[in-house]
């Protein structure tokens, strides 16, 4: 007699364990894989931050080093207007060749021009360390501070008006290689002069004579001694008038050889 047998699966399996296995297997893999498996935790991405405190102060210390160059370019364009940089940028000026340097004398000499810008001259130079004279100081001593680089402004007391003075004492003081004195009967408003060099002007504040007094103190292209002193103290105590008539006004005279331990060449320390 035949045995009951329970119908076979698509598998080929009997119905039984193979069904529960389907189940257990198939169907439990089939709803995990409905699931997506196992997935990993969304990640959290972090922009990096960018320093803006640090780029806007950067920014700002560029921007001001630029307005300090700027304006330092600006201040030193503004210094250097209108200043020569050869003697032919100097209008009306005229030129004498006088050589690098002359001897000592301790008479009057005869100089052609007036004032003088070259020659013999005393052994004893007039102080020109940015001094204010208020006499007509002697031609001799004049010129040999001119030799030493000196510029020497004079100017017509009956033309210029104290302002004038002002103005002239203004490009003189404070600055050594320079001198200002009156120069009664000049007959112009100012004459500048350097050794070989000088410029009659009209008024005391044309900027020829600032242009003039730039350039040519200490040059070393028209200084016979360029390097010797322009100190002389003794001469601004007792300075010595180019008329001998104003000396009772002016005190003990300096003296007008040179002083012990000057060579008598150059009357230089």
């Amino acid at each position: 007699m035949a045995k009951d047998r329970k119908p076979a699966t698509g598998t080929g399996r009997p119905a039984g364990r193979g069904s529960a296995a389907g189940k257990g297997g198939a169907a439990g893999r089939g709803s995990s894989s409905a699931k997506g498996g196992r997935t990993r935790p969304a990640a959290n991405v972090v922009a990096p931050q960018r320093p803006w405190g640090l780029i806007a102060a950067a920014l700002a210390v560029v921007v001001f080093a630029a307005a300090v160059i700027g304006y330092a370019v600006i201040q030193v364009n503004k210094a250097n207007e209108g200043k020569a940089q050869s003697a032919d940028d100097i209008d009306g000026l005229q030129t004498f060749d006088y050589g690098k340097g002359q001897g000592h004398v301790t008479t009057e000499v005869a100089y052609a021009e007036s004032p003088p810008v070259g020659g013999e001259h005393d052994g004893v130079w007039a102080d020109c360390t940015g001094t204010v004279y208020d006499l007509d100081i002697r031609n001799e001593n004049a010129v040999h501070s001119m030799e030493h680089g000196g510029v020497w402004i004079t100017y017509d007391p009956a033309i210029v008006s104290q302002d004038d003075i002002t103005t002239l004492s203004g490009l003189v003081e404070g600055i050594s290689g320079r001198m200002l004195s009156p120069r009664p009967g000049l007959g112009v408003a100012v004459s500048v002069q350097s050794w070989d060099n000088q410029l009659t002007v009209d008024s005391a504040t044309d900027p020829r004579v600032a242009q003039f007094a730039d350039f040519f103190t200490f040059n070393p292209d028209s200084t016979p001694e360029l390097g010797a002193t322009c100190e002389r103290p003794e001469f601004v105590a007792d300075p010595i008038p180019a008329d001998p008539d104003d000396a009772a006004g002016a005190g003990a005279a300096a003296p007008t050889t040179p002083a012990a331990g000057t060579s008598a060449s150059t009357g230089t320390p």
